[in-house]
């Protein structure tokens, strides 16, 4: 078993008695999926709140911002283990899940783009806007190939990851900043603009992701390419 597949099941040893709760409560899978958009759309929310209420130098809602990313981004793990658990799986509900979970993605990164804009953190935004093309290219290209008859798993920046890096980095930056300051910079003699800030913090990796997404989307293309000549081969030796 990956790595990954075994730090998912630890999670869900964590969160099973949460999802039981839930089930007991009466929310079916696609109320958890809608709970967790409508969270999402608070995150991005809560940035452009911040971008209009705070200078460059106060990173609060930076942090507000991260904590809430990681609090919606548990919801996106409860939908599947409500439906797995109260038997409650349905076509139609893996459908809705992608779908909002795409919206989700999407106004999580309106609210960060608009906040770092905002800022003045323009060549930020810009990477952030990349990670997003390459976030929803991670997913459209599985369900592409899948939809062809492809699988099309696996590669770096899946879903959780992404959430994790995005949510995390963001809550350590707001923290940090009421230690270092969030106007502390780090500057290089010669150098007119600083080699680390405290909003580096949250903007290097979402930069990181932005590479590593669309390099993910690209190998699954040549994975998919592969495995549809796999396909055409067998096919024709029949």
């Amino acid at each position: 078993m990956k790595l990954r597949d075994q730090l998912q099941q630890g999670i869900y040893v964590i969160i099973n008695p949460f999802v039981k709760f839930l089930i007991w409560l009466g929310l079916t899978p696609n109320a958890v999926t809608t709970i967790g958009f409508g969270l999402n759309i608070g995150v991005a929310i809560l940035f452009i709140i911040g971008a209009e209420k705070t200078n460059q130098g106060d990173l609060s809602y930076v942090g507000w911002g991260g904590a809430l990313i990681l609090f919606a981004g548990v919801f996106d793990m409860l939908d599947g283990q409500v439906a797995r658990l109260g038997k409650m799986s349905s076509k139609f509900g893996a459908f809705y899940d992608s779908v909002l979970d795409r919206y989700s993605e999407m106004f999580m990164f309106l609210g960060i783009c608009y906040y770092l804009v905002a800022h003045h953190y323009f060549l930020s935004s810009l990477f952030a806007f990349v990670a997003l093309i390459g976030s929803v290219m991670v997913s459209y290209t599985r369900a592409r190939a899948e939809g062809l008859g492809v699988e099309c798993k696996g590669g770096l920046m899946q879903r959780p990851e992404r959430v994790v890096i995005i949510g995390l980095s963001a809550l350590i930056c707001g923290i940090l900043s009421h230690y270092i300051g969030g106007d502390f910079k780090i500057y290089i003699p010669g150098l007119p603009i600083p080699i680390f800030e405290t909003m580096t913090i949250f903007t290097f990796p979402i930069t990181i992701m932005a590479i590593l997404t669309n390099v993910t989307a690209i190998s699954r293309i040549n994975m998919t390419k592969k495995g549809m000549e796999a396909q055409e081969k067998a096919n024709s030796s029949y």
